[in-house]
């Protein structure tokens, strides 16, 4: 599928928007003050694949924790900041890759003078985020609610006041709870400018709700070629996140890195236990660094056929399976050893 051209900006050691690859963004949940504990959150996130990180900074002492917090991780330090232009300064002082910061509400135009001149002098570029629920009065007053019409006027309104002061290293996120309205609000922003878009649904619910949300959302943008980075909200571990937006891009064959897997919803023709099976398949292969395509399917019958593209899987009968690969089968198993039989086999593809 063709992807949106957007300018293409540095954050740290990676890139976003233009040719470079959408890459996957969380949020810590720990208070950035306590370094031990945030370090030790970003290094799992890590772990997990997550590319970007970012830290709410919501007094001086959260800002001159990043000091040390960026120094003992390997991704991207992203600061968030509300209001206060000096956290902002601080912030980039100790070393953040980026800001996420709306100029019109730290002030003066001075206090943007100061943060965008720092921002330039270390190469940092801003994130510009607009959420529904924070929209400024006179634009709920104008358009009568959060529409996506009044996100982009308003994130429009940020992006003005740093091209004024020739700034340019923008990124932009205009997210709402309501799935519609953020795809229409992305829609909309993506004929007005050439940034890169940072994807997400914001306040998505619970593991169960938000991955519906930020799925459907999240992909259905993907799917028509907006969006550079991505992040899943999720009212969970944030490395849960990381898991949604992974299989996300993979579903859309952004992300080829990695077991793809599929299994199938059975039906009266199952004859074993193929539910309890698919879990212990997704579990064990989760651990496992394979780029393949594995299949659990219920029946032998067309199991194999159905799941012909996948590299290796397995087909249920009656107390027993079938192992296959490429849709060939390669041996029968007791039911109670077709996971093991299986992962032996994965492990040595």
């Amino acid at each position: 599928m063709d992807r949106r051209n957007t300018n293409k900006i540095k954050i740290g050691n990676i890139y976003i928007g233009g040719d470079a690859p959408i890459s996957i963004q969380s949020m810590t949940n720990t208070d950035t003050r306590n370094v031990e504990k945030t370090v030790a959150q970003i290094k799992e996130l890590e772990k997990a694949g997550c590319q970007i990180i970012r830290c709410a900074v919501p007094d001086i002492d959260a800002a001159e924790a990043l000091k040390t917090i960026i120094k003992k991780v390997n991704i991207p330090v992203v600061a968030d900041i509300h209001f206060d232009y000096r956290l902002a300064l601080k912030s980039i002082e100790y070393g953040v890759s980026k800001l996420r910061i709306n100029p019109g509400n730290i002030g003066d135009k001075s206090r943007v003078e100061m943060v965008v001149k720092k921002a330039k002098e270390n190469n940092i570029p801003i994130r510009i985020g607009v959420n529904s629920g924070s929209l400024e009065k006179n634009l709920l007053l104008k358009y009568g609610k959060a529409s996506p019409e009044a996100l982009v006027e308003s994130a429009l309104g940020h992006v003005k006041i740093l091209e004024e002061l020739d700034f340019n290293d923008i990124i932009i996120s205009i997210k709402s709870s309501n799935v519609m309205e953020t795809i229409q609000s992305y829609r909309l922003m993506s004929q007005k400018v050439s940034y890169p878009l940072h994807l997400g649904v914001t306040e998505a619910g619970t593991l169960w709700r938000g991955t519906i949300k930020s799925s459907v959302g999240i992909g259905t943008l993907l799917a028509e070629g907006i969006g550079d980075t991505i992040r899943v909200s999720l009212t969970s571990d944030p490395v849960e996140e990381i898991r949604t937006a992974k299989e996300i891009l993979k579903s859309l064959g952004y992300l080829k890195e990695g077991i793809e897997f599929i299994s199938c919803p059975t039906c009266g023709r199952t004859e074993i236990n193929l539910i309890n099976i698919a879990k212990l398949v997704e579990d064990k292969i989760d651990k496992l660094d394979k780029n393949i395509k594995v299949a659990v399917m219920g029946c032998v019958v067309n199991g194999p056929g159905e799941a012909r593209d996948a590299d290796i899987g397995i087909a249920g009968g009656n107390g027993e399976g079938l192992i296959f690969k490429k849709g060939k089968i390669i041996k029968k198993v007791k039911e109670e050893d077709l996971v093991n039989e299986l992962i032996k086999e994965i492990e040595q593809m």
